[in-house]
């Protein structure tokens, strides 16, 4: 063979849809990191679903001077992400198919990485790591887009989320979605690479029209027709929170019941689809993830919402779990959705609405009081002592949904945290709980203030609770207060626990915020270049403890001041003896 003949094979490119509603302020953006992939990409379809804003004339204008872009047009506002993603998907003529928000980014070298995992292994679909990223507070969601929640212990802007990080800590190639059941769980689109012909052939399409939530229905459509699955560890894209998460014009976001609604409406939709295909462990491992994932993250919010809300969700939520056989409870009985799923069906009405919360949480915390069975099993509380907790006796105590409770004592210079550690049906005094290690964690950055601190325990004393293992740590102001702080923003620093207990063994732990909405008000403290610094102790919506630390501003400027010369003023009066 010459080596100098002309290549006439066809050389296998990508084809990137990017879609996009009322969002001129972002679109091209996404476009131009599709574009910046090189020549891997060969052309790009961005659809925009029917904007009133300035979107396609900026596409129009960026597709003048570049010939790999096409703009479509859509006349009629679809209402969701799964008909413009259809269009794009009928215009690529690439042999391979990517889909991209327009709020959203591909990372250099995405694409490349992809094609190459998918070429190598000869397979269908290719994934990589998708990451979550915070935008910036003052950059809003487009009309008819999610807005970023407020008020919540989301990622701060900087810091990045990843998604399903597990299946992607490194290269792997499966015949078939059954050797990972694992797969199911990430329903996103966005980080996939996929085989045209493929989803032709199959007539693997999105939902149209205004179906919330169409990624869990698209990706069981993908599974269930058995791909060959490529995966790769690299980041292959970026999603920023208040993008095109399957946008409802006309619909809240999660505060939402119809959100929870539609929630479920996939989850069975996906479920009945992978059943459907014969592949029975996927159908199952979707209600295992229905649990794990859907149950648990709006469980984890359900006590902030008013009564009707909750009573609405709750009738719901057993409505559809009644839907589950005794395999799908047998499948992970001591996981925590699990749990809370079987609370759910077993109350007609809402109850336990901390302890379901922090067991929701992440990771996962079973609040005291605890309840036996009259023959001594575990359970639930007295007033449900059908769900027995008997297989905790035997988990392994790194996996156990252990409670650290803390408080959180301010002072002039310092505060004092006070930390309980609580028996959980005698295996903490079984495994011998010695000491806890402690560390506040910068939510944006992703770094500790300080090196980690570790404190003994002390012997175990009985409170109101029970059982319990104390211990306190002494916490500088100045540590938080000197660190650098972005422009007219705040940190916030989570509370990060280990506990160790004899022999080695040890599990990593977040601290309930002991008084709950009774918590400390925040107090003033003098930072860098002599500046007012605010800490202010608070509640997750976990329930865990925080402190978040802020520049004071104008308006609470006075009041600090008064409040600084009242403090001088009493430090400076002679003693009484």
């Amino acid at each position: 063979m010459d080596p100098h003949a002309p290549h006439t094979a066809p050389v296998p490119r990508v084809g990137v849809v990017v879609i996009g509603h009322d969002d001129a302020a972002h679109v091209t953006a996404a476009v131009r990191s599709a574009l910046a992939q090189g020549p891997v990409v060969g052309e790009v379809v961005a659809v925009d679903d029917c904007s009133t804003d300035d979107s396609v004339e900026l596409l129009t204008r960026l597709a003048a001077g570049e010939p790999r872009v096409r703009v479509v047009r859509r006349r009629v506002d679809s209402g969701g992400c799964g008909s413009p993603r259809n269009t794009g998907l009928d215009r690529v003529t690439s042999p391979y198919v990517m889909f991209l928000d327009s709020g959203d980014l591909l990372p250099p070298g995405a694409a490349d990485a992809l094609l190459r995992a998918a070429t190598d292994a000869g397979a269908d679909v290719a994934g990589g790591l998708c990451v979550r990223r915070e935008v910036p507070e003052q950059r809003r969601a487009p009309a008819g887009r999610e807005a970023p929640e407020k008020g919540r212990e989301g990622p701060e802007k900087g810091r990045e989320v990843p998604w399903e990080a597990g299946l992607y800590a490194a290269r792997a190639v499966y015949e078939s979605p059954a050797q990972r059941p694992r797969l199911v769980h990430d329903t996103l689109c966005v980080n996939k690479l996929y085989r045209t012909d493929f989803l032709r052939d199959h007539g693997i399409r999105f939902p149209e029209g205004r179906f919330r939530h169409g990624d869990l229905v698209f990706s069981a459509r993908v599974l269930a027709a058995g791909p060959r699955i490529a995966l790769v560890p690299n980041r292959v894209y970026v999603r920023h929170v208040g993008g095109c998460a399957d946008r409802l014009p006309s619909s809240p976001g999660r505060a939402g019941i119809a959100d929870w609604r539609a929630r479920t409406e996939a989850s069975r939709a996906a479920y009945e689809i992978l059943l459907a295909a014969g592949r029975k462990e996927l159908a199952r491992e979707a209600r295992a993830k229905f649990l794990d994932h859907e149950l648990r993250m709006y469980a984890c919010e359900l006590e902030s919402h008013d009564v009707h809300h909750r009573r609405a969700w709750w009738t719901l939520t057993r409505a559809y779990l009644a839907e589950y056989d005794a395999s799908d409870w047998e499948h992970r009985p001591t996981a925590p959705g699990c749990l809370v799923g079987r609370v759910v069906l077993a109350s007609p009405e809402p109850r336990d609405l901390p302890r379901i919360r922090a067991l929701a949480s992440r990771p996962a915390r079973l609040l005291p009081p605890y309840a036996h069975t009259p023959d001594g099993t575990p359970a639930w509380s007295a007033g449900l002592p059908g769900i027995t907790l008997e297989p905790l006796l035997t988990r392994p105590v790194r996996f156990l949904p252990l409670t650290v409770d803390a408080e959180l004592l301010p002072r002039a210079r310092t505060a004092l945290l006070r930390l309980r550690l609580h028996e959980l049906y005698g295996r903490m005094a079984q495994a011998g709980p010695e000491a806890l290690e402690v560390e506040w964690r910068c939510r944006a950055t992703g770094r500790a203030v300080g090196p980690r601190t570790t404190v003994g325990l002390a012997a175990p004393a009985v409170g109101g609770a029970g059982v319990f293992w104390s211990a306190e740590v002494t916490l500088r102001w100045a540590a938080f207060a000197f660190r650098r702080m972005p422009a007219g923003g705040a940190r916030v620093w989570d509370l990060r626990l280990r506990v160790r207990f004899r022999g080695g063994a040890y599990r990593e732990v977040a601290a309930q915020a002991r008084g709950g909405a009774e918590l400390p008000r925040r107090c003033a403290v003098v930072g860098a270049r002599h500046s007012v610094v605010l800490m202010e102790p608070y509640s997750t919506h976990s329930g865990a403890l925080a402190l978040r630390v802020a520049p004071a501003s104008r308006g609470v400027m006075s009041v600090v001041h008064d409040g600084l010369r009242r403090l001088l003023h009493c430090h400076s009066r002679p003693q009484a003896h």
